[in-house]
C-alpha cells in the first residue's frame, strides 16, 4: 500500500463541544489522499466518545485514546506514526475549509523551498460567528521577523502544512509547552521558507477556555525562553524582555471581540458581544461606546 500524501495530526484534550466539527471539516476536504491520526490525550470529558464513531466509519482515521501525556509528547507521538510526505496540523476546536489541503499542496509543489505553509484564518467566536481575519504577514521575511519578537501572532498552527522531512530534520517539537508551535516555526524558518497563503483556509476559534486565554502567564514565560534560544542559535543580540501578559476578564474580552468584528464589517457579531459585555457590566463607558458603534454599524 502506498503512503498517503498528507498525514493530518490532531491532538485532543477535553474538546467534546467542538471536536466533531473539526474532524468532519478534514473529512470534507477536496484533496482526499491523506491519513488522519487522532490522539485523545486523556480527556476527562466525552471527547473520546464523540470521536470513536466518526473514526469507525472512515478508514483514513487512526484513533488512539490513552492517558494524558501533554500536548508536546502527543504531537511527537503523532509525528512518529505519520507516513505522509506532508504534515497538516489541526486543532480540535477549529474548522478547515474544504479546499485547504488542495490549495496548500498546489503551493508546496510549486515552491520547493517552502517547508512550512499556513494561510490567513477567519477568527470566529465560540458559536462559529466571524470576528476578524488574520494574520497580516504573508512572506517568509514578515513572518520570521514577527516570530523573533513574539509580539503578534503571524502564523496559526492549525492552518499549517509542513514538509515531513524538514520537521524530522529539526527534531520535531520540543518541550516548550503552550508555545511549542512558535519554537517549531522559528527552527523551520532556519532550514527553508515559511509562508502564508493570502486567503482564509481555516476558521480559528476564540473562546475563554483556549490555551491563549487560560494559560497566558505560563505561555509568556515559555515564549521568552523560545526567543532567547532562537536569538542565541542565530547569533543575534538577546531579545528584549516580553511585556507582562494582560489577562482579560470575559467582559473585557467580549468588548475586544466586538471591536474586532465591527472593524471587519461583521456587525451582527459585534452587536452580540457588545450587548453581552453590557449585560455583565452595565455601567462601564467603554461597553456603551462599542455597543453604540455596533448599533450604528461603524
Amino acid at each position: 500500500m502506498s503512503s498517503p500524501t498528507i498525514s493530518v495530526l490532531l491532538s485532543v484534550y477535553n474538546a467534546e463541544k467542538y471536536v466533531a466539527e473539526a474532524i468532519e471539516s478534514i473529512l470534507a476536504q477536496t484533496f482526499t489522499d491523506f491519513e488522519f491520526i487522532i490522539i485523545d490525550d486523556g480527556s476527562t470529558d466525552g471527547s473520546a466518545a464523540v470521536i470513536a464513531p466518526i473514526a469507525a466509519r472512515d478508514s483514513r482515521i487512526r484513533f488512539i485514546s490513552r492517558a494524558n501525556k501533554g500536548i508536546v509528547e502527543s504531537a511527537n507521538e503523532e509525528l512518529s506514526l505519520a507516513a505522509g510526505e506532508f504534515l497538516a496540523r489541526m486543532d480540535a476546536d477549529d474548522i478547515a475549509l474544504p479546499t485547504r489541503f488542495e490549495k496548500q499542496i498546489a503551493y508546496m509543489r510549486e515552491h520547493a523551498d517552502c517547508v512550512c505553509l499556513g494561510s490567513k484564518v477567519t477568527l470566529v467566536d465560540s458559536e462559529g460567528e466571524p470576528l476578524d481575519e488574520m494574520p497580516k504577514q504573508l512572506s517568509h521575511e514578515e513572518i520570521d521577523a514577527a516570530h523573533l519578537t513574539a509580539r503578534t501572532q503571524a502564523f496559526y498552527h492549525s492552518s499549517g502544512m509542513y514538509r515531513h522531512g524538514a520537521v524530522r530534520q529539526i527534531g520535531g517539537y520540543r518541550e516548550y509547552t503552550n508555545i511549542e508551535d512558535l519554537d517549531l516555526f522559528l527552527r523551520l524558518a532556519e532550514v527553508g521558507k515559511i509562508a502564508n497563503l493570502p486567503e482564509p483556509l481555516t476558521k480559528y476559534r476564540q473562546h475563554m477556555q483556549s490555551i491563549g486565554h487560560a494559560r497566558m502567564s505560563k505561555q509568556q514565560v515559555a515564549a521568552q525562553a523560545v526567543l532567547d534560544d532562537a536569538h542565541r542559535r542565530r547569533g543575534l543580540p538577546a531579545p528584549a524582555p516580553l511585556p507582562a501578559p494582560k489577562q482579560l476578564s470575559e467582559r473585557d474580552q467580549r468588548v475586544k471581540w466586538a471591536w474586532w468584528a465591527l472593524r471587519s464589517g461583521h456587525i451582527k457579531t459585534a452587536r452580540k458581544h457588545a450587548f453581552r459585555a453590557l449585560k455583565m457590566s452595565p455601567f462601564r463607558p467603554d461597553g456603551w461606546k462599542v455597543a453604540i458603534c455596533a448599533m450604528r454599524g461603524r
